[in-house]
């Protein structure tokens, strides 16, 4: 997940967020190699509908400098947890109405590659509240939003992280992964 220094995953609603996507040559090897070790993606319902439609577009432009990233996002198992949606128009998509918490911990049961979610906020928020996330990979931006929102806005009481490795980019850029303490 993209945050600014500030702790901001976003400036809120409708975000275009240029404030991530000037960095993209940095870290593109580093996403691309965090996709390969996943074949499931995580989802909330109102990133999916623009998110799921935005890289299959990519995915037909062979020139498209994200045309890699677009491949692994069409080719992965994507589950959008959705109270309203009834269908998934999407390939490789399905769809989960049942409670959060439950859902996922089945999948982290199945067998396969690990699972990684590309969110929004209000979505990873509450899997961070069910304390369903065993690793976070944190691109920090030199960027300080001064607003938005953040992703550990629905935890009530602090959580320790131990921090796994680090990395920084020529761009200032810092990616940071923790896991749970």
């Amino acid at each position: 997940m993209h945050v600014s220094v500030d702790g901001f995953a976003s400036a809120g609603p409708n975000d275009p967020q240029e404030w991530v996507t000037w960095a993209l040559e940095d870290i593109y090897n580093d996403v691309l190699a965090l996709g390969d070790s996943t074949d499931t993606i995580l989802i909330g319902r109102k990133l999916a509908v623009d998110y799921i439609p935005y890289w299959t577009e990519t995915l037909k432009n062979p020139a498209d400098p994200m045309h890699a990233f677009a491949e692994r996002i069409v080719a992965a198992r994507k589950i959008i947890f959705s109270k309203t949606l009834t269908q998934a128009e999407w390939e490789n998509t399905e769809i989960s109405a049942g409670d959060l918490g439950d859902s996922v911990r089945q999948l982290k049961a199945e067998a396969g590659k690990d699972i990684i979610v590309y969110g929004g906020t209000e979505f990873v928020s509450n899997l961070i509240a069910e304390g369903l996330i065993d690793e976070f990979h944190f691109f920090v931006n030199p960027v300080a939003l001064g607003k938005g929102e953040p992703v550990f806005s629905a935890r009530e009481s602090w959580q320790s992280l131990k921090l796994e490795r680090c990395k920084s980019f020529p761009s200032g850029l810092v990616l940071l992964v923790y896991s749970k303490a």
